[in-house]
């Protein structure tokens, strides 16, 4: 039995399959309306991004080392 879910805009029902390119939504209007409410931001994360001037300085040089090293691990990256 296929997954039935409602459409995040209208909440009619969407079957999730392949058949269904709008999925979750319904359609592309549907699909679009929500794009519009992300754009306004009448739409946000709940939660707090935390930057890197909210972390100790300890944390913040070892996530730039991480960064660095998982980089250095792909030598293509910048070629």
């Amino acid at each position: 039995m296929p997954t039935v879910v409602n459409c995040p805009t209208c909440a009619t029902d969407v079957v999730w399959s392949e058949q269904s390119q709008y999925r979750p939504f319904c359609c592309k209007r549907c699909q679009l309306i929500d794009l519009g409410e992300w754009s306004f931001e009448n739409n946000k994360i709940s939660t707090t991004i935390q930057s890197d001037a909210e972390l100790d300085p300890q944390a913040a040089q070892d996530l730039i080392e991480d960064m660095e090293a998982m980089l250095a691990k792909n030598d293509d990256f910048f070629k």
